[in-house]
């Protein structure tokens, strides 16, 4: 097997492994605004596990908007981290599979 196909089978699964822990990123953050939406017990430990998880990655953007509604504010707050963390994900992958 050539040195080069075994290099872009690397880059590949580097490519699907960014790609993975980035969308799992997003789908914390969108988990934890259905969660608010539907109204889910705060006191519950997955709904605390999620909560705590999408604040450690929402890019300090949890105060962003500050609307009357506080469940309007989650949306707009981790939403937009969602979609930064959805556009981050996909610019890096593509870089690392341009790769040489």
């Amino acid at each position: 097997m050539a040195v080069g196909s075994t290099a872009r089978r690397g880059i590949d699964a580097l490519g699907n492994v960014l790609r993975i822990v980035g969308m799992l990123i997003v789908t914390v953050l969108v988990v934890h605004i259905v969660l608010t939406l539907l109204g889910a017990n705060p006191a519950n430990g997955l709904t605390q596990l999620i909560r705590d998880a999408a604040d450690t990655f929402n890019l300090g953007l949890g105060d962003l908007f500050l609307p009357q509604d506080p469940r309007l504010g989650v949306v707009l707050n981790y939403g937009t981290a969602a979609l930064i963390w959805f556009v981050i994900t996909t610019v890096v992958v593509r870089l690392v599979r341009r790769i040489p």
